[in-house]
């Protein structure tokens, strides 16, 4: 019975701080690929049309990869990034939609 009580205390304390860090860790992922992508605009003088761009690309002016591992990551929740340029809250938008699969308010965004 002690253990119940205690593995009741602990068990949602643990799986909180599981969900923060997937959120921190897309938090990272989406700096990581916005600035991939600000230096793919700043060499090619436009944005790239999908992300894969700042892995490979047969431009003559493409310096890259643009990204350090030279693989796109996908977010903590086993979901691609959504990417879009033209953006509708800048340049080009970027996001995760987080845990629920929606762009919410738990989504993780660039803007």
């Amino acid at each position: 019975m002690i253990i119940g009580l205690m593995a009741s205390l602990v068990a949602p304390n643990l799986l909180g701080r599981f969900e923060r860090s997937k959120e921190e860790i897309t938090k990272a992922q989406v700096e990581m690929l916005s600035s991939g992508i600000q230096a793919y605009i700043l060499d090619m003088g436009k944005c790239p049309d999908t992300l894969s761009e700042l892995i490979t690309s047969n431009d003559p002016k493409w310096r890259g990869p643009y990204l350090s591992k030279k693989e796109l990551p996908i977010d903590p929740w086993k979901r691609e990034y959504q990417y879009k340029c033209p953006g509708e809250h800048g340049n080009f938008d970027l996001y995760s939609l987080g845990p629920d699969g929606r762009l919410d308010e738990k989504a993780i965004k660039n803007w």
